[in-house]
């Protein structure tokens, strides 16, 4: 097999993170961002936005107030409360103040495709709101689990967060759901074989593909270079880190 390319972080390209986290997660995790730590850091890399979120979402949008040229808020909401989860978001939804839904099956114990998630997404489809969900960690986000809700929820964008994350079957098995499922996104942050960056923007098409850092869990450096070593070309590398979100997002 051929050496991947070199890399030093191209600080030209602009980039947009499609997952970030502001704020402080302890136990196990240990790690955290204040929201002027995380422009700061931006401005070194040159991500020029960054979707972020956080479980108690008067963090996220204090952030996204603070700096909002640069930060923009998605909902992180947890359907195992009800009612209530729906009603946040759609109060969240016509206040302008949100680009999206974030699930995370794992932080809050479901499985994606409950029927629990099912009042989300359809505020989400009718107000035409990308979701974005945890991938990787049995038994609560599966791929398939994720494809199946994306299937019955035709009408939602389903943007699979970390791609299947560290397990290499669930790697490919997201890329392949991605391909089955037209109405789902992979985005990239925390999967750790860089090949699947190339084979999933060939495979699965060249605007479903965003670049993402999980910030704080993971550093800018690690992220960047693992897409730029992928063996995509440097306008391909434009479209992932860049130009198929913004596209997405409709901004």
């Amino acid at each position: 097999m051929e050496s991947p390319p070199k890399s030093s972080i191209n600080l030209l390209t602009p980039k947009i993170d499609a997952h970030a986290h502001v704020g402080h997660f302890g136990s196990w995790c240990g790690v955290g961002v204040t929201a002027a730590e995380m422009v700061d850091l931006m401005a070194q890399y040159g991500i020029v936005k960054s979707l972020i979120s956080y479980p108690d979402n008067a963090v996220t949008l204090a952030a996204q107030a603070a700096f909002p040229e640069k930060l923009v808020a998605l909902a992180w909401l947890n359907p195992n409360e009800g009612r209530l989860a729906a009603e946040t978001f759609d109060g969240l939804s016509q206040t302008g103040q949100i680009a999206g839904l974030k699930l995370h099956p794992l932080f809050n114990a479901y499985v994606a495709d409950d029927e629990a998630v099912y009042p989300l997404m359809e505020i989400a489809s009718h107000k035409e709101l990308p979701v974005f969900i945890h991938s990787g960690h049995p038994p609560f986000s599966l791929p398939w689990s994720i494809g199946r809700l994306a299937e019955l929820f035709p009408k939602a964008r389903v943007v699979m967060v970390h791609m299947g994350h560290g397990h290499g079957v669930y790697i490919q098995a997201a890329i392949e759901t991605a391909i089955k499922v037209d109405n789902v996104w992979l985005e990239t942050s925390g999967m750790p074989m860089h090949t699947k960056i190339l084979e999933a923007y060939n495979r699965v098409g060249s605007e479903r593909l965003f670049w993402g850092s999980d910030l704080p869990f993971h550093h800018y450096a690690v992220e960047i270079i693992r897409t730029e070593v992928s063996g995509l070309n440097p306008r391909q590398l434009e479209a992932v880190f860049h130009d198929n979100v913004k596209k997405f997002l409709g901004w």
